[in-house]
């Protein structure tokens, strides 16, 4: 993957969410040790075939592994700082759309990753989403469709932009 695919497939985040993400990597690495230890104390007790607690300790092992992977290269990648300051949808940005169809249907959301959803009260929808995808851009009374996971073509107007404060 080159420098430009990873700086478009970078996920903004703010310092509080780094902070939280690096505190949960350093905690699984650290646990790393007690779960090798586990397992080992599970393969004493006999036949691997019929060993519940080995194959759950096993399972709970990858699933740590997999997620301390996903933190190193989810941290690697990351954009840590102020959110920007734009006139036009990015991540990072508090975006706020009226649905064509009903005028009175409004929302309110951060464009960023789920990993952040933790630190705020916001919905956060993800850039890579179909919504995401179509107001990445986008200005304030611009209109966009976009094709929902059921199908239906949904028209929105961005209504308002600001950096998340989060």
């Amino acid at each position: 993957m080159s420098t430009t695919d990873r700086e478009t497939h970078a996920t903004w985040l703010s310092q509080d969410a780094y902070d939280r993400l690096q505190a949960e990597l350093a905690e699984l690495i650290a646990q790393r040790p007690a779960v090798a230890a586990e397992i080992n104390a599970r393969r004493e007790e006999g036949d691997l075939k019929e060993n519940g607690g080995y194959h759950a300790a096993r399972e709970e092992q990858g699933k740590a592994e997999h997620r301390i992977r996903y933190l190193q290269e989810f941290l690697r990648t990351a954009h840590v700082g102020e959110a920007p300051t734009t006139d036009a949808v990015a991540p990072g940005t508090v975006v706020t759309i009226h649905f064509d169809d009903d005028p009175d249907d409004t929302e309110t959301f951060l464009l960023g990753s789920r990993e952040i959803a933790a630190t705020t009260e916001l919905t956060v929808y993800s850039p890579a989403s179909a919504l995401g995808q179509a107001i990445n851009g986008a200005k304030r009374g611009d209109t966009v469709s976009y094709t929902a996971p059921t199908g239906a073509t949904i028209s929105v107007t961005v209504v308002a932009i600001e950096p998340f404060a989060g």
